[in-house]
């Protein structure tokens, strides 16, 4: 009986057998015995790939061929399928090539066919293997389409079109939205500070891409070919940016943020983010991105026993948008503004009153800043304009001055500086700016690229996936959902029937 199974394998694998024979005698024949090993890698690959793909379609036709008729198969609406043909095939494009899949058909009359055995290997609708998918997904996140297509010929042999690898990738980030929320994050002790980020950037989309507010602002262009004094392009949609991160706290002083003198200018420890999780969406709002972010939240802190801390540029919808979140959960979170923008107002301001390269302006602005960091930020808002108006500047001259004392005054409660670092939590953005450089502007922002919304979406999470290390995770979760999606959906009681 064992002899009897070892010739049926050997004979539905003939044709592997040959061309592994083949390949072993070329490599024993002159011919390679004269190449080099950049030839003899290129060649070996080419028929590697072709042996690899004849290794499965020999098992396939292998399955087909012990492919047992079901006695009962029920259709998810309770329609039985009472005729069985066999030898319907699929075309299947492969890592390896295209095979074909030969497999029993259930039918009956004005209903679509069933096949069984395309739900035990988890065939994807369309004629593209999750092998082929994901390797296609990887490569759009890495680059551009066309990029992305090239590398899949040079890995696999098969031929993508910019059209079709992009509509891989969108498919393949298809549950994403659905995956974290049955995904646990790996605990962090409770004296770990739990820290959340926002920000957004720009994407250049197509006109369709549009929000209906920029879309109608780039319609009123006065002329067609140049933009006229005042106009911006108004061709970009904002992609909304999240980041969740652990922290252990470092207490600091204002000193070992910006030191005196040379003599203090000794690097200071500073609190280190560890497991990041970020999100980006081109068809969310701000909004609806901080919930998300808040969402993740309570999965690292369910009991809400850590202190929680909202880093933020200063942006007063984001803060609003916080606040109201808070209120919600009930849970209490501290909002800190970003330190570096009020360096980059006080330096506005600064050129207000000194040229260009002034070194008094480096001294004026160190001096101001550590004032704010000692808790002082409505004095040095007063100060500024008390300055601007004893040097009598007209309202044009002392703009950025009025700016940035509103600036600080307006986001005086979210200045506590010496609280911040008195408890060694993090005052700058430098994560989430981090996380918009990487999600958005690395891979959305090459020269040229238009972006449609689908596509753009469908980066932005596989790139969130592949920086937070949970793409390997996702992927079997991916496979999951296909199958129930794609096949168990299809039959009675949601389970592929059996004999």
């Amino acid at each position: 009986m064992q002899a009897y199974a070892s010739d049926a394998t050997d004979a539905a694998f003939a044709a592997s057998n040959a061309r592994f024979a083949q390949l072993v005698d070329w490599l024993a024949g002159d011919q390679a015995a004269g190449m080099t090993h950049a030839q003899l890698e290129e060649r070996l690959h080419a028929d590697g790939l072709g042996l690899l793909r004849q290794l499965l379609q020999d098992s396939l036709d292998l399955r087909a061929s012990r492919e047992q008729r079901l006695d009962q198969v029920v259709d998810g609406d309770g329609h039985q399928r009472g005729t069985a043909e066999g030898g319907h095939q699929r075309r299947l494009a492969t890592v390896f090539g295209d095979v074909v899949v030969s497999r029993v058909a259930y039918r009956a009359r004005g209903r679509a066919n069933l096949h069984p055995a395309d739900a035990a290997l988890n065939l994807p609708a369309e004629p593209h293997s999750p092998g082929l998918r994901r390797l296609a997904a990887v490569e759009a996140a890495r680059g551009s389409f066309d990029d992305a297509a090239a590398a899949v010929g040079r890995a696999t042999g098969v031929r993508l079109g910019k059209r079709q690898v992009e509509q891989l990738a969108a498919r393949a980030a298809a549950d994403v939205d659905a995956f974290y929320p049955a995904h646990a994050p790996e605990p962090a002790p409770d004296t770990e500070v739990l820290v959340l980020s926002f920000d957004g950037k720009g994407v250049v989309m197509r006109p369709e891409g549009l929000r209906e507010v920029t879309a109608k602002t780039a319609a009123s262009r006065k002329l067609e070919g140049r933009l006229s004094k005042g106009e911006k392009r108004h061709r970009k949609r904002m992609a909304e940016v999240a980041a969740v991160y652990d922290l252990t706290p470092v207490p600091r002083t204002a000193a070992d943020i910006l030191p005196e003198g040379d003599e203090q200018r000794e690097a200071a420890a500073a609190p280190k983010a560890a497991g990041k999780w970020l999100t980006a969406s081109v068809t969310d709002d701000a909004a609806q991105v901080i919930k998300a972010g808040f969402d993740e939240a309570p999965r690292r802190d369910p009991d809400h026993k850590r202190v929680w801390v909202a880093l933020v540029d200063g942006n007063t919808h984001q803060i609003d948008r916080i606040r109201a979140q808070a209120r919600t959960r009930k849970v209490p979170v501290t909002i800190v503004v970003d330190f570096i923008h009020v360096l980059e107002y006080l330096w506005k301001a600064a050129w207000c009153f000194y040229p260009e390269g002034a070194p008094q302006a480096e001294q004026w602005v160190r001096a101001h800043a550590r004032a704010v960091l000692a808790g002082r930020a409505g004095i040095v808002a007063a100060a500024i304009r008390r300055k601007a108006t004893y040097h009598r500047l007209d309202p044009g001259a002392r703009r950025h001055a009025d700016s940035a004392a509103g600036y600080l005054l307006a986001k005086k409660p979210y200045l506590d500086y010496p609280t911040a670092l008195a408890h060694g939590w993090p005052i700058a953005t430098g994560v989430i700016e981090g996380a918009c450089r990487y999600l958005v502007k690395d891979r959305m922002d090459l020269t040229g690229a238009r972006w449609g919304l689908a596509g753009a979406e469908a980066i932005l999470k596989l790139r969130a996936l592949i920086a937070n290390g949970d793409f390997d995770s996702y992927w079997q979760f991916h496979l999951a959902q296909e199958q129930h999606r794609v096949h168990n959906s299809r039959y009675l009681a949601g389970v592929i029937p059996t004999r």
